[in-house]
């Protein structure tokens, strides 16, 4: 214990101790379903088409929700609205499970359930992201935050992996079905939280409409938040959803099969869990803005490498490199954006954080499949991950000036 309240500041809170272990457990859940759900998508359709539609279906909520949610999570007690969005997201688990060991799934059915969850973490991931303000103090919140990336990327180095086993071992439904339990860790340990500590939500004073607008404002009205989620945004265009393509990479580029899959996604995960875990050792009152501004630039540079490798430890090579520049640059934006919220606004916010990040994942993603299918798949992130390294370098001279 003391080793951990030493070199991690956030877990001196207990609460957060609590959901951290239930994330952590989740997370594992989450990623063995992602690649699942790519592999059984790859196997039905042979397209990277219909692995960005599938991506694209999961971020379209958040586009369309994600400021509603982030006005709810403002109204309410986000420990219970936490509560009732991980015990809805075990129905389309469930579901796609089941009808994957029936073997009549099709590929509109997991569409539409990828939309499901997509709806759900419109409200879950504004809620969560602002509940950590309410559970550890302001000093240690960039601790928090970087500890939440070191608890979803670990999970992203063993999640994949172990999926990859499952599937050659057991079959894919078992990695559906197992994520379905994991959201049980998250509810326990948001049962055990100390209620009273928390924030019980603002009395609503005003339409959601009008509260939305309200937090639009705040964000105009901030240069540095503006400059980083513009960072947020080209990277969610041009760069994330490099993710949706690894199946392709796997299949015919690199012609490793689904444990290669597997190990590639645990690679960047590797790369992003070693910057996390940096991260979640300082405990400081601001970000460092020039490790923010080469971040940005170490994960598109990464990326393009890795779209000319054809060796697969290489090419494993290069995306811990990118997971690395990646969680560095999100974990610092996401602390450095809650540092300037006051706590009435922070739901808000954190919901324009979360359309940006994950909102506009749906352009990205159909814009990278379509490329891809046309254009071939490493000449589609060879040419996104070059422009997003030319117009990030712009963005991030701003960030410099607009920066403490």
């Amino acid at each position: 214990m003391a080793f951990r309240t030493r070199y991690f500041p956030a877990f001196r809170s207990r609460d957060f101790r609590l959901l951290w272990t239930g994330q952590a457990v989740s997370f594992s859940g989450t990623w063995m379903h992602a690649t699942a759900q790519a592999w059984l998508v790859y196997s039905l359709t042979r397209s990277p088409l219909y692995l960005g539609i599938v991506s694209a279906a999961a971020a379209l909520p958040v586009l369309l929700f994600s400021l509603l949610g982030g006005a709810v999570a403002d109204r309410f007690r986000k420990r219970n609205l936490l509560m009732l969005t991980q015990a809805l997201s075990t129905v389309p688990a469930v579901s796609i499970g089941v009808l994957t060991q029936l073997g009549i799934i099709r590929i509109w059915e997991i569409i539409l359930f990828v939309f499901l969850f997509g709806m759900i973490n419109a409200f879950d991931v504004p809620a969560r992201q602002s509940f950590y303000a309410e559970l550890v103090k302001r000093e240690n919140l960039q601790s928090a935050v970087a500890l939440n990336s070191v608890a979803f990327n670990g999970a992203r180095i063993s999640g994949p992996v172990i999926a990859g086993l499952i599937i050659a071992l057991m079959g894919l439904p078992a990695c559906f079905y197992l994520n379905a339990l994991s959201f049980l860790a998250v509810i326990l340990a948001l049962s055990g939280i100390d209620a009273r500590r928390n924030a019980d939500g603002r009395p609503p004073k005003k339409d959601l409409l009008k509260e939305i607008s309200e937090g639009m404002r705040f964000v105009g009205k901030e240069p540095s938040i503006r400059a980083t989620l513009s960072m947020m945004g080209l990277f969610s265009l041009l760069a994330i959803p490099f993710a949706t393509l690894l199946p392709v990479f796997a299949a015919k580029v690199l012609h490793s099969g689904p444990r290669g899959f597997g190990f590639l996604m645990g690679s960047a995960g590797l790369g992003a869990f070693v910057a996390a875990l940096a991260l979640a050792i300082r405990s400081v009152p601001r970000p460092a803005i020039p490790l923010m501004r080469a971040s940005s630039v170490m994960f598109p540079a990464a990326l393009l490498l890795f779209s000319f490798s054809r060796n697969f430890y290489l090419s494993a090579f290069f995306l811990v490199m990118a997971g690395w520049g990646l969680v560095s640059f999100t974990a610092l934006a996401n602390s450095s954006i809650q540092l300037r919220s006051s706590d009435a606004m922070r739901g808000r916010v954190m919901s324009v954080y979360t359309l940006v990040f994950l909102g506009l994942a749906p352009f990205g993603n159909l814009l990278m499949g379509s490329m891809a299918e046309f254009f071939g798949t490493p000449q589609a992130l060879a040419g996104s991950s070059t422009l997003c390294m030319g117009l990030g370098f712009l963005i991030g001279r701003r960030l410099k000036r607009e920066g403490p």
